[in-house]
Formats: C-alpha cells, structure tokens, sequence
C-alpha cells in the first residue's frame, strides 16, 4: 500500500513492494536509511504517535525526541550497527508530547545496491508498565504495612518480656529465672512475685500455639493471673478461676495452656504446689534424685471442670533444697537420633547441675539441654530455679 506523505522522499523499489505486508503486522513499523532519514511507518505506528506519515516519513528521528532522548538513542545506534541487530526499552514519542513505552526492535541490512537500511518494530508495553507501576506501588504500600508490623510486633515484644519473671532474693531464698520465646513473640510466660511479706509466688505458663494470636491470649491470661495473686487466692482455686476465664472469655479461640504454681512461706519450709497438665516440677537436694510434683488437675481452657478437687500439695523444704519450675520447651526437645529428652532426661540434667553453685546451675542446665537438642529450639522456653539457704 502507497502512502502519500507531505515530504518527497526516495524510495526503493523493495520498499514499495513490502509495504502492504508491512501493513498486516500488529505492531508499528518504521523503515529508515542510513542517514536516519524515515522512509516508511505503518498505520500501527501511525495510531501509536497519533502523527501521519506525512509530518513523520522524511525526517529524521532527531525531531521528534529531547536532545537527551536522541543520544541515548544513538548509543544503541552504535550497538546496533556492530551487530546487525538491537533491542531494547525506552519511550515513543506521540503528537500530544506525552511518550509511550515500547520494546524497540532494530535490524540492519544491505539492499542490493549496497544500501544499508533499517527496519525498526515498536511494540507498546503500556499494559505492562501500567502493572508494573500498580505492583511497585502494592510492593510500596506492602513494606510500609510490614515496617508498620514489624514496629508493632517489637512493641508487642518489649510489652511480653516485660511479663517475663525477674530474678531475685526474698526472705532467706533465692530465684534465678529465664525466659525465651522461639519467635519475637511467643506463648510462655512466668511470675516471680510478691504480694504481701509473707508468701513468695513462682509460676509458669505455657499458652498453646506461637505467635501473635497466641501471644495475645498469654497477656489475657498473665493479666487475671496478677489479679487473682493480688487477692491472694488459694492456688487451687486460682486455677478453676482462670479455667472458667479462659472458657467464658476466650472459649471459641481453640487456645489452652498449662500452668505450674508454687506459693512459698517466708521461711521457705513450706510450699504449696498446683500443677495443671504442666511438665513436673522438681525439688532436688544437691547429690540426690530430684523429686517430682506432678500436676493432678488437666490442661485449662478446654473443659469446666478440668481443674481437680485435690489440686494442691503440700511439701516441706530444708536449706539447701532447690525448686525447679519449667515449661515443655525444656523437655520436648530432640536428639539426632529423634529421641525426646522428656522429663527423665530433664532430671538428670537438673540432678547433675545441683551440683554447682547456685548461681551457675541455670546456664548449666540449659547448655545441657541445647547439646542434647539438635538445631535451634522450637519452642518457647521459661525456667525458674529457687534455692531455700
């Protein structure tokens, strides 16, 4: 197909005769001389500039883009001519001054004659850059939302180690106490506390799950836990009160949790014990077999009346004895052979660490339990030690 243009150029007479197929191509097509001279655009081309072929076809590429836009071009002129061939990105320019972004495609060759000309394809990528565009603005808008998470969860991690149980010395007894969550945020916590001048509570918590939901019903839990010791309630029915909490506040969450409680009198020859579906607690006299506490009620926050009619018991301590509260971060560890340390493999380590000074038998007992574990831990650990002097 001939096109009348408003501007005489030569054209060869292969030109003429590819013109209509040319035209059949789904993207727009401009022929050029070796002096850059257009020769020919398609109907393609034509709609993607919005320009006839008469303000096009007989200038050169020069007029129709920015100084800078023209030397990048030749740049990939350079390219092109060493290798016959070229493609790459960049941008159209169109009738109303606004550039539109297309692939270019150039090819190099010799008429006959030994002329040198070049077919160059445009193909608009609008679509895509429209996308692209959209998506760098949702990637935007997604690391502004995770800056925003990540800030929130080191909060929500400050606020929970806060609930993390303090060491101290109290009444002729003293406690070394250890918190680790697996993630930033996890679902153990532990209370050393004490509310009046008499009585010295331990406890450790070990809510189901990890994470953030989990994470969430450990602080519920925590809060009514300090309320319930500030009335100085009796252990046992400390349990059945957070028990009913949990079912009545938190009962479609499909959380529970464990909990293992000791109230200590002053002196520290007196304790009172409640375990609910928690690992045993130990009482171990340096070079003797720890003794077990375990729990006699079950698991809270999954039945009314978890919580048994004898939850508590009464033990005697001596100086010299040492409590040892923990949740199941410590016992359900594995080897490399896949066998569990459990709560055996517990009480050797912790009979093997009364050994030592007080103050190092934390850290002694919980390298031990890191050799025997292979890989990194996958639970929330907590840990409390006393020790009556």
């Amino acid at each position: 197909m001939h096109r009348e243009t408003n501007v005489d150029v030569e054209r060869p007479d292969w030109l003429e005769q590819m013109a209509g197929i040319l035209e059949t191509l789904n993207e727009g097509v401009m022929v050029a001389n070796d002096c850059q001279k257009i020769l020919f655009i398609n109907s393609i081309l034509e709609e993607m500039t919005g320009i006839p072929p008469g303000e096009i076809v007989g200038r050169n590429a020069s007029q129709f883009y920015s100084p800078q836009e023209y030397a990048f071009i030749q740049t990939k002129l350079v390219v092109g001519h060493a290798s016959g061939r070229n493609r790459y990105e960049f941008v159209l320019p169109r009738k109303d001054g606004s550039r539109m972004p297309v692939i270019i495609s150039a090819r190099t060759f010799e008429d006959p004659d030994g002329r040198e000309f070049a077919i160059v394809t445009f193909t608009d990528i609008s679509e895509q850059k429209t996308a692209e565009a959209a998506l760098r603005e949702a990637n935007a808008q997604l690391e502004e939302s995770q800056r925003n998470f990540e800030e929130d969860l080191l909060l929500a991690s400050r606020v929970q180690q806060s609930l993390a149980p303090q060491s101290l010395v109290w009444g002729g007894m003293r406690v070394e106490a250890y918190f680790q969550p697996v993630r930033t945020i996890g679902g153990d916590f532990g209370l050393v506390s004490s509310f009046d001048n008499d009585h010295l509570n331990l406890l450790v918590c070990d809510v189901s799950g990890h994470g953030i939901g989990s994470a969430l019903v450990t602080n519920r839990i925590y809060s009514e836990t300090m309320a319930q010791l500030r009335r100085k309630m009796p252990l046992a029915q400390m349990l059945r009160d957070l028990n009913s909490f949990v079912l009545e506040n938190l009962g479609g969450s499909s959380f529970n949790f464990t909990m293992a409680a000791a109230r200590l009198d002053r002196g520290g020859q007196r304790m009172i014990f409640a375990g609910a579906g928690h690992p045993p607690a130990m009482i171990v006299t340096p070079g003797e077999e720890p003794r077990l506490l375990e729990s006699r009620s079950m698991l809270l926050g999954a039945l009314p009346d978890a919580v048994d009619s004898e939850a508590t018991l009464d033990v005697d301590l001596l100086p010299g004895d040492r409590v040892v509260l923990y949740t199941d971060g410590i016992t359900e560890v594995f080897d490399d052979r896949g066998e569990m340390l459990g709560v055996q493999g517990v009480q050797k380590f912790v009979r093997e660490t009364a050994l030592l000074p007080f103050g190092e038998m934390q850290q002694a007992l919980l390298d031990r339990v890191a050799t025997w574990r292979e890989g990194p831990s996958t639970d929330d650990v907590s840990l409390v030690l006393l020790e009556v002097q």
